[in-house]
Formats: C-alpha cells, sequence, structure tokens
C-alpha cells in the first residue's frame, strides 16, 4: 500500500490494526507530508518493520531530473514514480507566492492536437498520492524555514485531471486538509478539455476550486479539428455545464484559449467567442501557442495575439495574456518528458 494515499484517518486505523499506539499515526502523517522516506520519519523501530513486512511503502515521486531557468527561476521537474514511470511539474515564482503545475496521469488520451502530453497515448491514471507527491517533493526542495514552497497549485500538467476523477478528488481533500499541507480550496486550479458529465459532479462536490477550460476554438467545426472531445459533447453542452459550475459553486471560470496562427485568431472568431461565453462570470487566458513539431500547429505571433485580446476587450471581456515562464527549459507542458524519453529510447537502441 502506497502510505501517500491515505488521510490521517486512515493512516490512523492502519497504525491501530498493527498493533501500534495510535499516537504514531500523527508522527507517521507529519513525517509522510514533510517528504521524509519511513526510515527518516521519528516511529519506533518496530513500526518501521511492520510497515516494511506488510509490503507498505510512501508511494510519493522523487526528482529524477530538476532545470532551472535562469530567465526567471522556473524550476522545471522530471519526477519518477516507483514503477519507473516519468511525469512532470513546473514551478513557478510570482509575487503573491510559487505555483506548482502537477500531473494527474502518465501521458493523456485525450489527443488534443497542440499538446505533447498526449503524444503516445495514456499510460496510466496516477493514485492520489503520487499528485500528493509531486508537491511534498516541491516543497522538500523548496524549503525555506517558516514558509511553504508551494503556495498555489493549477492540475494543468500531463493527462486529464476529470479522466481520473475518483483520484483526483482525493488528492484535491488530501492537500487541503489542516494536518497535512493545508493548501486551501481556493488556491487550487483544475483545468479541464470539457468531460462534460465530470464537470456536473464535481460541481457538486462545492470545493471552491477554480475551473478552467480548455476552450481553444468558439465554434464546434473548428474545436473539432483541434480536440477529439468535441465529438463527444459539443460546444453548447460543455458551454451549459460551465454555467452550471459557475451557479453552483458561485465561482469565477476561466477559458483558456490557445492562439493558433490563423486559425482561431481572426475578428470572426472573437465575434464568436463573446457570443459564446456572454452572461457568464468568466475570465479568458489567451496563450501563445507552444509550437509541437508533430503537430504542425504555429502559435500566432504577438501583434495577432495583441489584436485579439484587443478585440475580446472592446467587446467587455476580462481577457489576460498568459505570461510565458521558463523559456529557456522546454517550454510547455509535455516537452521534457517527450525529449527525456525520446533520449533513452535513443541510448537503448544504441546499446542493443
Amino acid at each position: 500500500m502506497r502510505l501517500l494515499n491515505l488521510s490521517l484517518d486512515e493512516i490512523e486505523q492502519l497504525v491501530i490494526s498493527l498493533d501500534e499506539p495510535k499516537y504514531r499515526a500523527k508522527q507517521l502523517y507529519s513525517g509522510l507530508q514533510a517528504g521524509k522516506e519511513i526510515e527518516e520519519i521519528n516511529i519506533s523501530k518496530e513500526l518501521k518493520q511492520k510497515l516494511a513486512l506488510n509490503g507498505h511503502t510512501v508511494g510519493g515521486v522523487t526528482i529524477h531530473q530538476k532545470l532551472i531557468s535562469k530567465i526567471d527561476g522556473t524550476i522545471k521537474y522530471l519526477y519518477q514514480l516507483e514503477d519507473g514511470n516519468i511525469i512532470e511539474g513546473v514551478l513557478m515564482h510570482y509575487k503573491h507566492g510559487s505555483t506548482l503545475c502537477v500531473s494527474t496521469q502518465v501521458g493523456c488520451r485525450m489527443h488534443c492536437a497542440f499538446c505533447a502530453s498526449t503524444i503516445g497515448g495514456l499510460v496510466r491514471h496516477l493514485e492520489s498520492g503520487e499528485i500528493l507527491g509531486q508537491v511534498i517533493a516541491a516543497n522538500r526542495d523548496n524549503y525555506k524555514e517558516n514558509s511553504r514552497g508551494v503556495t498555489n497549485i493549477v492540475l494543468m500538467g500531463s493527462g486529464e485531471p476529470l479522466d481520473n476523477y475518483d483520484n483526483v478528488l482525493k488528492f484535491l481533500k488530501l492537500v487541503s486538509c489542516e494536518n497535512g499541507l493545508n493548501i486551501s480550496m481556493r488556491n487550487i486550479s483544475l483545468s479541464t478539455c470539457g468531460l462534460v458529465d465530470k464537470i456536473y459532479q464535481l460541481a457538486k462536490e462545492k470545493l471552491g476550486i477554480t475551473l478552467s477550460l480548455s476552450l481553444h476554438a468558439p465554434t464546434d467545426e473548428k474545436r473539432k479539428e483541434i480536440m477529439p472531445v468535441s465529438k463527444a459533447y459539443n460546444l453548447k453542452e460543455t458551454i451549459d455545464a460551465m454555467h452550471y459550475y459557475v451557479k453552483n459553486t458561485g465561482r469565477r471560470v476561466v477559458f483558456e484559449y490557445a492562439l493558433i496562427d490563423q486559425f482561431n485568431d481572426t475578428k470572426e472568431c472573437a465575434v464568436k467567442l463573446k457570443q459564446l461565453v456572454k452572461g457568464m462570470q468568466c475570465h479568458i487566458n489567451l496563450i501563445p501557442l507552444n509550437s509541437v513539431d508533430e503537430s504542425g500547429l504555429k502559435g500566432s505571433k504577438t501583434d495577432r495575439v495583441n489584436a485579439f485580446k484587443k478585440m475580446l476587450e472592446d467587446q467587455g471581456l476580462s481577457v489576460t495574456i498568459r505570461r510565458e515562464m521558463g523559456a529557456d527549459i522546454s517550454g510547455a507542458c509535455g516537452q521534457l518528458r517527450r525529449s527525456y524519453l525520446k533520449k533513452e529510447d535513443a541510448d537503448w537502441n544504441t546499446s542493443v
């Protein structure tokens, strides 16, 4: 059993089942949340032996590779899981704190045309403790006395969070637990390509997190060209679900919009985007597309990005352009992991 999958209550039940005093649970739990291995935690030798004999492991992640941007201090991590799989995360520093982008799956099966994470498809879901382990590892790596390394979380790394719904939901409860890392739900954002049934399910949880929709096109025709999920859920169904989320949670939603040159950055698209989100409490986050060689898509040039932003603002929409961070350390989500896997394949092919 991977111990990071467990809440404090579940750790207590485990400790009692091993005939150990209940107070040992808090010692074990605190050590796990601090990113310690079992041997490092201040618990009895007997409990450590019992945990080992029963096959219990921490089940988190280890930092396999770390790149630091010389431009803005952004940190890009390659994490290694217990089974040898590789995922990645990015820690971005802002005036208000540090935001960690976490992965929820090894790979992805959504096959969005512009995304590097989906190349190769879905390998497996991450368990809740493996998602939590990314935060814990980044915290430990950026430890400063009396301050937390990670203050905000965005579930925007490899994978579709709502495709791994149960594990993601438990992660949200684990990471916000007052006895653990205690990161407020209001400091957490979740990005989805638009799994409509899961959006409704998430809205009913009333967690207080910010929901972001990877929109990227204002019509079904265009969206189907770049996002296969549109073949399962049309834009009306998707936007209706986002309206429901706002109504049920009272939270403003965000629409992520990656600008692709001459495809979705026209005046016609700006007008249709306004019509699509009319009357909704929302914000538009424009993203200059990071090019992925396999897709053949190119990002809009700076002047077109700025012009599109102005067209939306002139229609009364709240808009920002996402600031590019860590441009010198493999840019977009999925690119570092992909380059690592390519190198591993090349090294293997050379050695055989």
